[in-house]
């Protein structure tokens, strides 16, 4: 019996799907099936009881799940020991995120990670791209969450997020530019774009730039350089006057003021992504698993 059929027959008992469980180790579902199956003829038990619904643990299965993850954080601990960190504390692994990050994908990513990793503590913080990049840079993060992807041989990334952008504007002009299925990006133009300074994101900014001057739209207020990001209250006002829009995903977690509403970009013109970045140098296994799960593609 191998740790790893161990750690896949955790999951499986865990999530109660193979589907879901394939998921969230990135395993083609018959792969899987292929390890549970393999454990039971190891052992001469059966461990899950299979239904249309999901699955369960025999009774046999609920001793090895008991006795499994104790073997499992044992496992970990080794590994620590062996890395030189035992008796330090919990690992921190320090993460950076954007403004706006979806409000559902981290909570879930976590839990996963300190269910595989109980001694890892994770530390986040919020910041602008450019800044995490910088702070990756001199080892002040473990990992970045970021709006561009560096084309940097020390740094490796994964997509974690793509959102459609829709947009942010007064609920009199929404009636006046809505189509059916929402509005079409060049009618937009004769409004300004209320939105973050190039500082804090430059490739991003550049594209999103391009791609709204090509439909005719200024890009109204310009940031200096070192000037923050526009809180929400500043947009709203802007966007409030009907000379303004700004850009948000459906699932944007601001509320929106009475006289403003959010209407879908026809065609998705527009789709924000965010990267999962980290030094490529890394051998952290903690870092390895949230990345994994973090990973869209």
């Amino acid at each position: 019996m191998e740790i790893r059929e161990l750690q896949a027959f955790a999951v499986v008992a865990e999530e109660g799907s193979l589907s879901a469980a394939a998921r969230r180790l990135h395993l083609s579902q018959s792969a899987l099936s292929q390890t549970i199956q393999s454990l039971e003829r190891q052992l001469g038990v059966q461990l899950l009881l299979r239904s249309r619904t999901g699955v369960t643990t025999t009774e046999a299965g609920s001793i090895l799940l008991r006795e499994g993850r104790a073997l499992i954080a044992q496992y970990d601990r080794m590994l620590a020991a062996v890395a030189g960190r035992d008796g330090a504390g919990p690992d921190i692994l320090k993460v950076g995120i954007p403004l706006e990050l979806p409000g559902d994908l981290l909570p879930g990513v976590l839990t996963e990670l300190s269910t595989t990793f109980p001694l890892t503590r994770v530390e986040v913080s919020h910041a602008s791209s450019a800044a995490q990049l910088a702070e990756l840079e001199v080892g002040q993060l473990d990992v970045a969450l970021v709006r561009e992807c560096p084309a940097d041989p020390r740094y490796d990334a994964v997509l974690a997020v793509e959102e459609a952008l829709g947009v942010i504007l007064a609920t009199v002009q929404a009636g006046k530019l809505t189509d059916p299925s929402g509005i079409q990006l060049h009618r937009l133009a004769g409004l300004d774009w209320t939105g973050f300074p190039r500082s804090e994101a430059p490739i991003w900014y550049d594209q999103l730039a391009a791609t709204l001057r090509a439909h005719g739209i200024s890009l109204g207020h310009q940031s200096a350089p070192g000037e923050g990001s526009l809180i929400a209250e500043v947009k709203f006002a802007a966007v409030g006057t009907g000379r303004a829009f700004a850009l948000a995903p459906p699932d944007w977690a601001q509320t929106l003021p009475e006289g403003v509403t959010w209407r879908p970009l026809i065609g998705d013109p527009l789709v924000r992504r965010t990267w999962a970045v980290w030094p490529a140098s890394s051998r952290r296994r903690d870092l390895a698993a949230l990345v994994a799960a973090l990973d869209v593609t």
